[in-house]
């Protein structure tokens, strides 16, 4: 695939038309049509149409079906067009930017109480358990007639309220009530692509072409948000107890962007935040990501366009890190707006056990929820002998009955789902399956309901059962299934699939923002397929049991909805500040945090500012703001000119004659960069501005945790002092260091923290120092 072509992004060529190609060279060498999404400087509509539509459509496409007008975060359309076409439409001078339609993916009880929720009390109670607060939810719809989305004794729906409840495939507005309500679908941009197809308008055993969730995965992220209380709530015996989401009473929108087993498509996405915002969503929680796993610059990512177009106009907006963990600098949804959230544990488990013929139990996890074992030994195979990675990996039609049948299977993990490979093992006679984890997952691990007895084990256990196998003349081995566990410690540990720092986009900027719970999270689940989402899983399950990045950015969603009930004149950076400052770095141990996939401690690079804490969030003290205009003034730190942010911001935007620092962003952390080929001292200056939202009249004093022997952080002034009249303080960091004598981690980086504290409010940011090669 070609990359894209920047035509006028110099400043002395701020008035020329900026054209962003993506994939280029292919669109020119295929003749086949695509959908492109157009940027149109609105301004320039001729007041002879009446609308941007009738513009459109009589200037740009008189031969072409406009798929969606932008109006609201967005000034374009998008459109299904030939390669003659596009590059005509380029050539208009009001077009400002010019982008291929992209392929995304999602990224897939107690979790309230372990967020430090409690009936009756603190957040809850302050919030009413945000029941004026509405959540918009980017996802693959919703199963209405669960009981999560009740409407018992709630009150009329907020006045301020314009969206809609749409027909379709099983779905009228009888659907919504004062709980769900709006629902809408988005699919002209997945209808367009060839390799989509349409879907079947009426009804499709495989998808509803209308807001009906045939995934799950919609209504199950809806529900962590903003489900109500469901008493014995479980998941085939697992889990048992009241499944509530974060805020029970809040209303909720569902935006149906993502198919199944397609995607979502950004042009599908850019029409819902458009819709959204314009309907009255006060939050929005999107667990999709880039399918490329490549971060795009923002303004060639309709993500980070229109939930810029979202959180300039007051709505909070919440996306998931990504699921590319362990590995470092894989965190995506990186736009300095967004509320970027990795995923953890709770305190909860779900133990299962391999014993071993020769007397060795190991431990791991599984759902599975069928017949026992009874302790009855098996034969034990690992097809990886073969040296053929397709049978190590136990992919469809790979393995041999005569090899498999009537024994337990030890499969490696990747490639393709972990219930997949269960599937194929019970295909071919297989009385059970190990799931082994390699390196890359470590000793992450994640239970599955799947459909033969089997238990995910970690890479080490791994290793010792595939040696027992290789060094055995008859290797046995049996499973047995714990149920549920509480009080589990560590916990929250960071879950070895969530994505990881350091920025790949823009370093001076720390991501993932925070954590929240992501690893087996109970929630409601759609009626259309069973827990494994196979097709060939006939059973159903009112609740089901999963785990990603994607369960845990309806926490946050959640949160931001009950901190947006009891605080509304808060912005979404003063929610988000809110949320970070009070975050905790330590486990139920009063350790910090480890990290599943290696063991050891983990660092702002893993989590961000820490562990949702919603006990403190309520009443954090201070907050670190962010206008419409820092944001700009940051676009033009990282050397965007005006015309390329004008594709961000919609309106058009100047940067200062003196570029602005991209690290003087008013974050709630810091990083500092500094250059490998410094040879002596090297520093790094920050301002920052507070903004006080505890007692009028309020000192507060700082403490630095230093990042490391050598690193000096100085903060002007170290005292605070606020009034009636003065809300708002500004200080100054300096980070200096020694680069001679700097000994990087790990990871490239060490860190610290910086904190103010008035004897009841904790306000504490991290620090990170790390060396960088100048681009």
């Amino acid at each position: 695939m070609g990359k894209p072509v920047l035509k006028s992004s110099l400043p002395q060529l701020a008035f020329s038309v900026l054209f962003l190609f993506i994939f280029f060279s292919s669109v020119c060498s295929d003749e086949a049509s695509k959908t492109f999404i157009f940027r149109v400087d609105s301004q320039s509509k001729p007041s002879v149409f009446p609308t941007h539509y009738h513009w459109y459509t009589s200037e740009f496409t008189q031969q072409t079906h406009i798929l969606h007008v932008y109006n609201t975060v967005f000034h374009g359309f998008s459109a299904f067009l030939t390669p003659q076409q596009v590059a005509s439409i380029s050539n208009h001078p009001s077009v400002l930017a010019v982008f291929e339609d992209r392929r995304r993916q999602l990224h897939t009880t107690r979790s309230p109480q372990f967020l430090g929720l409690r009936n009756q009390r603190g957040l809850w109670s302050e919030s009413d358990y945000g029941s004026d607060v509405i959540i918009g939810v980017f996802d693959t719809g919703v199963w209405p007639e669960h009981r999560s989305f009740s409407d018992l004794n709630l009150g009329p729906i907020p006045r301020r309220w314009k969206g809609a409840c749409e027909t379709g495939a099983r779905f009228s507005p009888k659907n919504c009530n004062r709980k769900l309500i709006g629902a809408r679908f988005f699919s002209k941009g997945h209808e367009a692509g060839a390799a989509s197809g349409p879907l079947n308008p009426i009804n499709d055993t495989v998808e509803f072409r209308s807001p009906r969730d045939a995934d799950g995965h919609g209504t199950h992220t809806a529900s962590t948000a903003a489900g109500r209380y469901a008493f014995q709530a479980n998941m085939s015996g697992y889990a048992s107890g009241i499944a509530k989401g974060v805020a029970p009473k809040a209303r909720l929108a569902v935006y149906k962007v993502c198919w199944k087993n397609s995607g979502c498509f950004d042009s599908d996405i850019l029409a819902a935040f458009d819709i959204a915002v314009s309907d009255g969503v006060d939050v929005i929680s999107i667990s999709i990501g880039g399918g490329d796993g490549i971060a795009s610059p923002y303004y060639l990512d309709p993500i980070a366009i229109g939930s810029y177009g979202a959180v300039s106009r007051g709505v909070f907006v919440s996306s998931s890190a990504g699921n590319d963990g362990p590995s470092g600098m894989t965190v995506t949804n990186l736009a300095p707006w967004l509320t970027t959230v990795g995923a953890g544990t709770i305190d909860r488990d779900f133990p299962a056990q391999v014993f071993l013929g020769d007397g060795r139990k190991l431990s791991g996890v599984s759902l599975y929820a069928g017949a026992a074992l009874s302790g009855k030994m098996y034969q034990l195979v690992y097809p990886g002998k073969s040296g053929i990675l397709g049978d190590s990996l136990c992919m469809e039609n790979s393995l041999d009955p005569n090899l498999v049948k009537g024994k337990i299977v030890v499969c490696d993990r990747g490639s393709s789902p972990r219930v997949a490979k269960g599937l194929v093992v019970k295909k071919a006679g297989g009385v059970g399956m190990i799931l082994a984890n390699g390196i890359s997952n470590g000793e992450g691990l994640v239970g599955d309901a799947h459909l033969l007895p089997a238990c995910a084990v970690g890479a080490n256990e791994g290793d010792a059962i595939k040696k027992y196998i290789s060094t055995s003349a008859n290797p046995t081995a049996t499973l047995d299934f714990k149920g549920t566990i509480l009080g589990i410690k560590p916990a929250p540990v960071i879950a070895s699939f969530s994505a990881r720092g350091p920025n790949g986009l823009n370093p001076q900027l720390l991501k993932p923002d925070l954590i929240a719970p992501g690893v087996n999270i109970i929630a409601a689940w759609t009626d259309a397929v069973g827990p494994t989402g196979l097709d060939s899983d006939t059973r159903r399950t009112e609740f089901n049991i999963l785990s990603g990045t994607s369960m845990a950015c309806p926490h946050v969603s959640g949160a931001a909805a009950l901190l947006k009930s009891a605080h509304p004149d808060w912005s979404p950076a003063a929610i988000r500040s809110a949320m970070m400052t009070t975050a905790t770095v330590f486990d139920n141990r009063n350790r910090i945090m480890t990290d599943e996939a290696t063991g050891n401690s983990s660092t702002p690079y893993d989590f961000g500012a820490g562990h949702l804490n919603l006990g403190r969030a309520l009443d954090p003290g201070l907050v670190y703001d962010i206008t419409n205009n820092d944001y700009v003034n940051f676009l033009c730190g990282i050397g965007y000119g005006p015309k390329v942010i004008q594709v961000i911001t919609r309106t058009p935007a100047s940067c200062p004659v003196r570029k602005p620092s991209p690290e003087n962003l008013n974050y709630p952390s810091f990083v500092a960069m500094f250059p490998v080929s410094s040879k002596g001292v090297a520093s790094k200056t920050f301002i920052r501005t507070v903004t006080n939202v505890g007692s009028a009249n309020a000192v507060y004093r700082v403490s630095v945790e230093a990042p490391a022997s050598g690193v000096t952080v100085t903060v002007k002034p170290s005292r605070l002092v606020f009034s009636e009249a003065v809300k708002k303080r500004s200080y100054v960091v300096t980070v200096a260091g020694d680069t001679r004598n700097l000994k990087m981690g790990q990871s490239g980086a060490v860190f610290g923290s910086l904190t103010w504290t008035d004897g009841k409010h904790v306000v504490r940011s991290p620090i990170v120092v790390t060396q960088i090669d100048p681009l």
